[in-house]
C-alpha cells in the first residue's frame, strides 16, 4: 500500500467528530451525577420509611403464640413463621363475606362513580355554558366540608328513599365525587381547543369527539381517579358503620374493626386481617402504577 492509499484508507473511517450521535458517549458531569445519587437515596429512605410499618404489621401476623411481639427494636421477620392468626381471624369473623362485600362496592362504584366524574369533568372543562365557573366551585367547596358534616344530611336523604341497610344506599350517594371531578376538569381543561374544533371541521358531532378524540388523551387521568376511587371504597368505614345494621353487608374495613372488638387482646389476628386487608389495594396500584404517574404529571400540568 502506498501513502497515499493509507491515506485514503485513513479518511474512509468515521472519527469522533463524524460519528452520528446516537452513538457518541454521553458525558455527564459530575454534579448530575451526585444530584441523581442524592434523588434516588431519598426516594429509595423515603420507601423504606413507608414499607417498614407494612414488615412490622405483617411479622405480627406471622409470629408463633409464643413468641414475644413487642420486642426492642422491633422485628421485621419473623422465624419461624405461622399462618395460625389468619386461620384464627377468618374463624372469627367472615373475612371472606366481608372482601366479597368490599369487592362489589369496588366493582359497582369505581366505574360507575369514574363514568360520572368524566362526563362532569368534560362539561366543566371543554364545554362553555353559562354558569359553568359557579357550579363548577360550588362542587370543589364540597371537598373542604369534614365528611361529618354531611354525614347527617346524607342519612336522612338514604332514610327517606328507603335505601338505609341496603347496598344501594353504599353505592348511590359515592357516585359524584368533587376530587375525580376537578382531577377531569383539569385533563380536558388541558387539551387545546384547536383539536376539538379540527374534529368538527371533519365532521365529527359531540359525542364522536368525546368519545374519539378527548377520552383517549386523558386515560391517564381516568387512572388516577380509579386508583383513589378504589382506595377510598375500600377502606370506607364511616358511611357504612352509619347506614348498614346487616353484618352479612359489611365491608372489608368494618369487618377489620369488628374483628378487633371480638378479639381485642389478639394483636395476631388482628394483623392478619388487616393484612388481608392491605393486599388488594398493593395488587391494583402495582398494576396501574403507570397510568397513576403519568396521570398526575398531566393533572398537574394542567
Amino acid at each position: 500500500m502506498t501513502s497515499e492509499g493509507t491515506t485514503i484508507q485513513d479518511r474512509s473511517r468515521p472519527t469522533a467528530s463524524t460519528r452520528p450521535t446516537k452513538f457518541r458517549r454521553r458525558r455527564r458531569s459530575p454534579r448530575r451525577v451526585a444530584q441523581r445519587v442524592g434523588n434516588y437515596a431519598l426516594l429509595s429512605f423515603a420507601a423504606v420509611f413507608f414499607v417498614i410499618p407494612f414488615l412490622i404489621l405483617l411479622t405480627t401476623s406471622l409470629t408463633p403464640l409464643g413468641e414475644t411481639l413487642f420486642a426492642d427494636p422491633p422485628r421485621l421477620f419473623a422465624w419461624p413463621a405461622t399462618l395460625d392468626a389468619y386461620v384464627t381471624a377468618f374463624n372469627a369473623v367472615p373475612l371472606l363475606t366481608y372482601l366479597g362485600n368490599s369487592l362489589l362496592y369496588v366493582v359497582t362504584i369505581v366505574p360507575l362513580s369514574a363514568g360520572v366524574c368524566i362526563l362532569a369533568g368534560y362539561a366543566f372543562g371543554a364545554l362553555e355554558f353559562r354558569g359553568r365557573n359557579v357550579f363548577f366551585l360550588m362542587i370543589i367547596a364540597t371537598m373542604f366540608l369534614p365528611a361529618e358534616v354531611m354525614l347527617i344530611p346524607r342519612f336522612i336523604v338514604t332514610t327517606d328513599l328507603g335505601l338505609a341497610n341496603e347496598y344501594l344506599g353504599i353505592i348511590l350517594p359515592s357516585l359524584l365525587t368533587a376530587f375525580g371531578t376537578l382531577i377531569m376538569r383539569q385533563a380536558f381543561a388541558a387539551i387545546p381547543r384547536e383539536l376539538r374544533d379540527a374534529a368538527r371541521i371533519d365532521g365529527a358531532n359531540e359525542w364522536q369527539i368525546f368519545r374519539r378524540v378527548m377520552l383517549p388523551v386523558v386515560k391517564p387521568s381516568i387512572a388516577i381517579v380509579a386508583i383513589f376511587g378504589f382506595v377510598n371504597v375500600w377502606n370506607d368505614f364511616l358511611w357504612p358503620l352509619v347506614v348498614l345494621n346487616d353484618e352479612s353487608k359489611y365491608p372489608v374495613a368494618l369487618g377489620i374493626a369488628y374483628l378487633a372488638g371480638i378479639g381485642s387482646t389478639d394483636e395476631r389476628s388482628l394483623a392478619a386481617g388487616s393484612v388481608v386487608s392491605i393486599i388488594p389495594i398493593v395488587i391494583f396500584f402495582l398494576i396501574l402504577q403507570r397510568q397513576i404517574m403519568d396521570g398526575m404529571k398531566g393533572s398537574v400540568k394542567g
